[in-house]
């Protein structure tokens, strides 16, 4: 008797302990935050109507929406970084012309330029850009030689000493030097949060690359989420992956019946991210998809295997009750005995007629 609720004990003890290891989303323990990443390919989608810094911060702000945002990358070939918008070109020749008015008197700013790294002022913009290459240009070349030729512990206290000075004199420059090459393509999108690749310049090499980061990170499973920015229709086949992985899929472009934009779950026009009404409709987009992670999660498919294993597991249970007599815990133990050794299903058949037990 006493082995016999040993035994029961011994059974019921697995499927408990289980279920206590498994540890629900709580208040203690939450879900944690959807991963995005963010893949940009400047070669067919640069941000030509839009400053490169403020499409950045844009694409960011939309991208947070549908969760964390671990990993932002953009690929471009060296022509895609040396290429001049035809709006930065039309700003360049203004401000070349207003300077040449300023040199000669016949025109006068209404306010005077100030100098952003010692707050001088003037009232010509040549003036200022020679004042700030004669000065703090060579002052800052001057800091980055002498970090460069340190080594160990002295580079660590030079860079440490020079930091501050050395971000106030690139914020400075930004609105008073024209880039030698380009219009700092590169540097504002690193300013606005991107890893920026240059490829080579070979025929596709930056789609390349790009689908191989991709494929990459879906591999490492760094992502839940990939946000593309392009209109070409080669990352169908990646978007196509993605999906088959399970991965949520957004793509950023301006052709409104592009292949991508069918093949993903949810897409947007460059204008709808910079006005921010991508922002508001995320939020019924995320919902769509909480909805439908319920939904899988309530689906129910037959697994014979898994069904097996559970019905095996319950009847391992035995429910029957304990008696003073001796001769029923023998029965219940035994208790394939009982019976004729046959199937549940199978029923009497001796007369012929297939008759069971009648019910009273």
């Amino acid at each position: 008797m006493f082995s016999r609720f040993l035994h029961r004990i011994r059974i019921s003890k697995t499927p408990i302990t289980s279920l206590n290891s498994i540890k629900p989303f709580t208040s203690l323990n939450p879900k944690p935050p959807t991963r995005v990443a963010v893949f940009w390919d400047l070669d067919n989608k640069p941000p030509a109507s839009h400053p490169p810094h403020d499409a950045a911060v844009k694409l960011r702000t939309a991208a947070s929406s549908f969760g964390s945002v671990k990993l932002m990358v953009a690929y471009a070939n060296r022509h895609a970084f040396s290429y001049v918008p035809a709006q930065v070109r039309e700003e360049r020749k203004d401000r070349k012309l207003l300077n040449q008015l300023e040199k000669t008197g016949l025109a006068k700013p209404a306010e005077p330029y100030f100098c952003g790294v010692c707050d001088r002022r003037f009232y010509a913009n040549e003036k200022l850009i020679a004042h700030f290459r004669q000065i703090h240009e060579t002052e800052n070349q001057k800091r980055v030689r002498q970090i460069e030729s340190a080594k160990g512990h002295q580079r660590v206290r030079l860079v440490a000493k020079y930091s501050m000075k050395m971000e106030k004199y690139k914020r400075a420059a930004r609105n008073v030097l024209t880039p030698k090459e380009g219009y700092g393509l590169a540097d504002e999108l690193k300013r606005g949060g991107f890893w920026v690749k240059m490829v080579s310049d070979k025929p596709e090499a930056a789609d390349r690359a790009l689908k191989e980061h991709m494929v990459d990170v879906m591999d490492k499973r760094e992502a839940e989420c990939l946000v593309l920015v392009s209109d070409d229709s080669g990352f169908a086949e990646v978007l196509w992956e993605a999906k088959e992985r399970c991965l949520r899929t957004v793509v950023i472009g301006d052709l409104s019946e592009g292949k991508l934009k069918r093949v993903a779950d949810v897409a947007y026009s460059w204008k709808e991210v910079v006005m921010g009404k991508a922002k508001k409709e995320v939020e019924k987009v995320v919902g769509k998809w909480r909805d439908r992670d319920v939904l899988k999660k309530l689906e129910w498919s037959y697994d014979p295997v898994l069904e097996k294993e559970r019905g095996f597991c319950c009847g391992d249970w035995d429910y029957g009750f304990d008696s003073d007599g001796d001769g029923d815990d023998d029965e219940v133990e035994n208790g394939a005995e009982m019976g004729d050794g046959g199937d549940w299903w199978e029923m009497d058949d001796e007369d012929g007629a297939g008759s069971s037990r009648p019910c009273r």
